[in-house]
């Protein structure tokens, strides 16, 4: 394999200004298949982008370094959104930590250089609102990172998303690679992961309460005491801020992606148990852990480059309930 399309042109100077991508532009969805880079994908499908590239995990490892160099020398993508990672809830985070670690380091190290050694013109990085230390002042601003400890039961996933956030900020500072990282808060939709062991509270909470209705149970358990605020964005929401980003933003730093509200999840299991038409009683097992207290973004600075979600709660969960229904086989 020839290594020669690493050797940048240092003429190449990043500038701050807008990148407006054109519609045939070379874009890279990494992660398509997930929640997010499926909603990104569908986003940029809807709004006439015609030149997307994507890879199946079978088609291309990208936790295997040698393989994503390639990949990036032939395709030379001019902008890439970086969806894909390892994820899960957080029995999954609190189980395979050493797993979410370690793959989330290596496929975000490895596209994150390989962008930068192809001479891509911007890269998004997706990271989570997991970053923030556990107990931070509410709303939480982008300025909180790194200021306390993080939640103990999602630091590993935390600590890479940090890493990558940081690797992008030194690769703007050292080489001026235009690279931007969007924090999204707690995100459900089509495509999400239902499954009852690894998944997040609101898919989570879907399925249960749609086999409960159909088994005809008289009530559902709930992890933990119900107490905990979480804020929720609907994924074809985040996919619209992710392009208006892309397009719009080119700061170093953070930047929150969120709908500016909060509410507990015992609120959050009434309004899924409405959705999906469960009659009976909901129980909070107290003895499973509740994580984070309250987990609320500061959205200001978004909400100043004029944008904002604008798919409320019920109308999301009814989407996203509609898609399990129709995939849960």
């Amino acid at each position: 394999m020839s290594w020669q399309f690493f050797l940048l042109d240092l003429t190449i100077i990043f500038r701050r200004e807008t990148f407006q991508m054109n519609k045939d532009s070379v874009i890279y969805v990494a992660g398509h298949r997930g929640l997010v880079g499926g909603a990104i994908y569908r986003h940029l499908q809807k709004t006439g982008f015609t030149n997307l590239v994507t890879r199946t995990h079978s088609e291309l490892d990208l936790t295997n370094q040698a393989a994503v160099y390639s990949f990036f020398s032939q395709i030379k993508p001019e902008y890439v959104f970086l969806a894909a990672a390892k994820v899960g809830g957080i029995h999954a985070n609190d189980t395979c930590s050493g797993q979410f670690i370690r793959d989330n380091l290596l496929i975000q190290t490895n596209i994150i250089d390989a962008a930068y050694r192809s001479a891509a013109k911007k890269l998004l990085f997706l990271g989570s609102s997991c970053i923030y230390p556990k107990l931070s002042p509410q709303p939480i601003k982008e300025e909180y990172l790194l200021t306390g400890i993080l939640e103990p039961t999602n630091e590993a996933y935390a600590i890479a998303k940090i890493a990558g956030i940081k690797m992008l900020e030194s690769y703007r500072k050292q080489y001026g690679f235009n690279g931007i990282s969007l924090m999204p808060t707690n995100l459900y939709g089509p495509g999400d992961n239902f499954d009852l062991q690894t998944s997040h509270v609101l898919p989570a909470l879907i399925r249960k309460f749609h086999e409960a209705k159909l088994a005809g149970r008289p009530e559902v358990v709930v992890w933990g005491s119900g107490k905990p605020r979480r804020e929720f964005l609907f994924s074809d929401d985040l996919a619209d801020a992710a392009v208006f980003l892309m397009c719009n933003y080119a700061e170093s730093g953070i930047i929150n992606v969120g709908v500016g509200i909060d509410l507990s999840i015992a609120e959050l299991a009434e309004i899924v148990g409405n959705v999906v038409g469960y009659q009976g009683k909901i129980i909070y097992d107290s003895t499973k852990p509740d994580g984070t207290p309250r987990k609320l973004l500061d959205i200001s600075r978004l909400e100043s480059l004029g944008w904002r979600a604008r798919t409320s709660l019920p109308e999301g969960i009814a989407r996203a309930y509609h898609w399990y229904l129709e995939n849960k086989n």
